[in-house]
């Protein structure tokens, strides 16, 4: 018998888009992607760019979540429901708005972070 734990962590925070991300990195001067290797550099050069700009790279983390309708993003996730099982250095609680302004208009959304699940 399969005795692991099946944690349904959620994620607070702002989805991107793999397209978001690619053309971003061509706005900031990186070449396109040509493989898997330089989706995932830029994946993570992008994400530490903008987190290091609106202010929020030392509390915040880029995580792989699935949206309530089954569509899979990567997301800047700024609190977690459950960091202790999840691992993460993460707060509980929803950020307020002064913590989350900059990131939020750096990516162009309206509103606060939303509740996500992990995968």
């Amino acid at each position: 018998m399969d005795m692991r734990l099946n944690l349904m962590v959620k994620y607070c925070g702002y989805l991107l888009t793999e397209s978001w991300l690619h053309q971003r990195a061509l706005d900031m001067g990186y070449p396109p992607a040509k493989t898997s290797e330089d989706s995932r550099d830029i994946l993570s050069l992008v994400s530490r760019n903008v987190m290091a700009v609106t202010g929020v790279l030392s509390y915040a983390r880029v995580r792989r979540i699935k949206t309530p309708k089954g569509k899979y993003f990567w997301c800047i996730a700024l609190a977690c429901d459950d960091p202790i099982a999840a691992g993460e250095r993460l707060s509980i609680h929803a950020p307020s708005e002064a913590s989350y302004k900059a990131l939020r208009d750096a990516l162009g959304k309206d509103g606060p972070p939303h509740w996500y699940r992990a995968i």
